[in-house]
């Protein structure tokens, strides 16, 4: 069978979600270091975002189009179960992972608090405005995985692998630890995954 291939930084959530459902299933992958915007990124994908993945003739872009694809192409347990309901709350989650958990813990707390110009400082007032959003995250995530510890049924699946990466670097922050420790099933949920081998062998280097 063709290699299988993830092109993405290691520190990108998204790539280290697919990367832990190889691990999960025991798939065999290559994984090659790609920025966002770079030529062999933007040839898979028009927006010139990661992840992206090939496969033989096979490319994908978009995780949860690759997560779909690697779930189903190899042998191992499912982590989109076949289920007709689980697979609708698996998108479910995946999708309100990517619109809110992503836009309010990534985009508009992470990103803005570890990366801006120095000489200006951080924008403190995005930084603040995306707090309550956060919170109204984790207490949704929170209320989600209060009665079995996960997303969807009772075990790991691709829903859970898709928001730990975000929930594991809210915690990297004050403000982000405060708003997690209101939250008792969600602090559980983070600890349990985090301790996870999958999680731990896709942990980025830090960067320099």
């Amino acid at each position: 069978m063709a290699e299988l291939e993830i092109m993405g930084v290691p520190f990108s959530n998204y790539v280290r979600s697919i990367r832990m459902l190889c691990e999960e299933k025991g798939v065999t992958y290559k994984l090659t270091p790609s920025r966002p915007q770079s030529p062999e990124v933007k040839a898979i994908h028009p927006a010139g975002q990661i992840p992206v993945m090939r496969h033989g003739d096979v490319t994908l872009f978009e995780s949860k189009a690759i997560a779909t694809y690697i779930d189903r192409t190899f042998p191992g347990q499912k982590f989109i179960p076949d289920d007709t309901l689980e697979t609708a709350q698996v998108e479910q989650w995946v999708s309100y992972g990517n619109v809110k958990v992503d836009r309010w813990i990534m985009r508009e707390f992470v990103v803005p608090s570890a990366f801006f110009d120095k000489a200006k400082g951080p924008d403190t007032a995005r930084i603040a405005a995306a707090l309550p959003e956060i919170d109204k995250c984790c207490k949704a995530l929170d209320n989600g995985v209060a009665q079995t510890g996960h997303l969807v049924g009772s075990r790991l699946t691709y829903a859970d692998m898709n928001v730990i990466p975000m929930l594991s670097l809210l915690l990297n922050f004050p403000a982000g630890k405060e708003i997690m420790a209101k939250y008792r099933s969600l602090c559980a949920y983070v600890e349990s995954l985090a301790n996870l081998p999958s999680f731990t062998n896709t942990a980025a280097l830090p960067r320099r």
